[in-house]
């Protein structure tokens, strides 16, 4: 099954934030109170519709790898490059797992001020 949202936002680093919580909501995400820690990501793409599946992606990694996941975000955005700092706490449950982030209608717009996008994911 496919699940969808769309996203937007004042600018870009704030879709990316808007994309990690709505991907989180999606899956019916809620994290344990204890104990808390943060993670330092770098990503490099070709675009920023790569670059946002890459950030995903990889937090996609520390909730099958680690049952991580992330609800306060520090990101900064130059020239198609991520850095990040993020925090987060392990799962405490899920309603559904996301198997993957696509590339389904995937396109970043700038229109009427704001940066939309929609985001489909396999669940």
């Amino acid at each position: 099954a496919d699940g969808e949202i769309e996203v937007w936002a004042e600018d870009l680093t704030g879709l990316f934030v808007c994309a990690a919580r709505g991907m989180y909501f999606l899956a019916g995400v809620i994290l344990q109170p204890e104990p808390r820690f943060s993670r330092s990501l770098r990503l490099i793409a070709p675009d920023d519709e790569d670059l946002l599946v890459s950030f995903l992606n990889e937090l996609l990694f520390f909730w099958e790898q680690y049952n991580q996941a992330f609800d306060s975000f520090q990101l900064c955005l130059r020239d198609h490059r991520l850095q990040a700092e993020v925090w987060g706490a392990p799962i405490q449950t899920a309603v559904c797992q996301i198997k993957a982030v696509t590339y389904h209608r995937l396109a970043i717009a700038f229109q009427d001020g704001f940066y939309r996008t929609h985001l489909v994911f396999d669940l």
